[in-house]
């Protein structure tokens, strides 16, 4: 009886055992590891991302002297409204992004193209050569002079400008054709101003003898007031309109210049030019 009980006993106990292992939670695998981030790729050195940057922000600022009618300049409620302010709503639809307009000093131009304050200079700029070294400038898109503005009364012609006061726009062609004038130069005051409308408020006041002016803004003015001003019949050469952009962003250039192209072969710039200027200019 006492064996029977024994062997009973083991029993139990290896049934006891064999119950508790399989009661055991099974050893559990360790969670994957999370997939390492593939890293952003910075471009090569030296890649032209300046086209892509303005698609990822999703718009372009233009630098502009907001007083300098017909091409751009703030109405009186407030708006900044003009010729290129048109134009560049147009091609900027065409890019597909928005378009903002930035106000700047235009004698500080270049150092806000360069500090990224603005994306391209927008406002009946004229193409030079010293323009082109220092920004790389679209295809001309609308014809200039630069004329000569004098009082309504005034019997000067451009013979008589030695010995006389003339005002010129801060950082504009009209002070570079001036002083590209070495002989005149030697003879008058060059008075310059931070905007057109100051010097022919000046000139209007009997404060200047002449005004050198682009001549989009020098008759938009005339037309305004014929009384105080009248235009000179001759000038200091003709120029042409381009947009400026950075050196570097020969990718931005290359997709502006299409939407610019695009503009003017659909029909679009000739109505905003007729609205502008009566009739179509635009190159």
């Amino acid at each position: 009886m006492k064996k029977i009980t024994v062997v009973l006993f083991c029993l139990v106990c290896l049934l006891a055992l064999s119950l508790t292992a399989c009661s055991q939670p099974a050893a559990s695998t360790p969670p994957a590891a999370p997939p390492a981030e593939t890293p952003t790729a910075a471009p090569p050195e030296g890649e032209d991302t300046s086209w892509t940057d303005i698609q990822a922000k999703g718009y372009m600022v233009v630098g502009l002297d907001a007083s300098f009618p017909p091409m751009g300049f703030t109405d009186p409620s407030g708006e900044i409204v003009g010729f290129d302010i048109d134009f560049a709503k147009a091609v900027a639809e065409k890019l597909g992004i928005e378009v903002r307009f930035e106000p700047i000093s235009w004698d500080a131009k270049f150092l806000e193209l360069n500090n990224k304050n603005i994306d391209l200079i927008w406002n009946g700029m004229t193409i030079t050569e010293e323009r082109l070294a220092e920004t790389l400038m679209t295809r001309p898109y609308l014809g200039n002079r630069q004329i000569i503005v004098v009082p309504g009364d005034s019997t000067l012609s451009k013979a008589d400008l030695p010995e006389k006061t003339i005002g010129v726009q801060a950082g504009s062609t009209s002070a570079d054709v001036l002083q590209a004038d070495v002989e005149l130069m030697e003879t008058i005051a060059m008075v310059e101003f931070p905007d057109n409308v100051a010097a022919l408020l000046d000139l209007k006041n009997g404060q200047l003898d002449a005004v050198v002016v682009d001549e989009v803004v020098g008759r938009y003015y005339v037309n305004l007031d014929a009384a105080s001003y009248k235009i000179l019949e001759e000038d200091f050469g003709e120029e042409e309109f381009g947009v400026a952009v950075r050196k570097t962003d020969a990718a931005f250039l290359a997709e502006l210049q299409g939407a610019m192209d695009a503009v003017v072969a659909d029909g679009q710039a000739a109505v905003i030019a007729t609205q502008w200027f009566n009739e179509n200019i635009v190159k």
